[in-house]
């Protein structure tokens, strides 16, 4: 499963594809969610990115999501506060 919580937030267990063309949540692959951003895996840009996505299409704001392990990989880890599994479930899975 890529969604669990823990400690009162969700983590999110994701596969991030940098230097894509456009910002977007792909698909579950696996156990893992796949996200597409635009920028490069420089100087922390992609996780950057992929918080801000993550906070744009939660409706939650950008100190809520942060990248908690893999900062330098693909395979990421990213605690989302103040949401719920289901919340969480429904708006980055939306075919569950």
């Amino acid at each position: 499963m890529c969604l669990r919580e823990k400690d009162g937030a969700v983590i999110v267990k994701i596969v991030l594809q940098p230097r894509a063309s456009r910002n977007e949540v792909v698909e579950q692959q696996g156990d893992c969610l796949k996200v597409r951003v635009t920028a490069p895996p420089v100087d922390n840009q992609a996780n950057t990115k992929l918080c801000e996505l993550l906070a744009k299409l939660l409706g939650v704001g950008k100190r809520q999501v942060e990248v908690i392990g893999g900062h330098k990989t693909r395979a990421k880890q990213v605690r989302i506060a103040s949401s719920t599994l289901e919340q969480v479930r429904r708006k980055l899975i939306p075919d569950h």
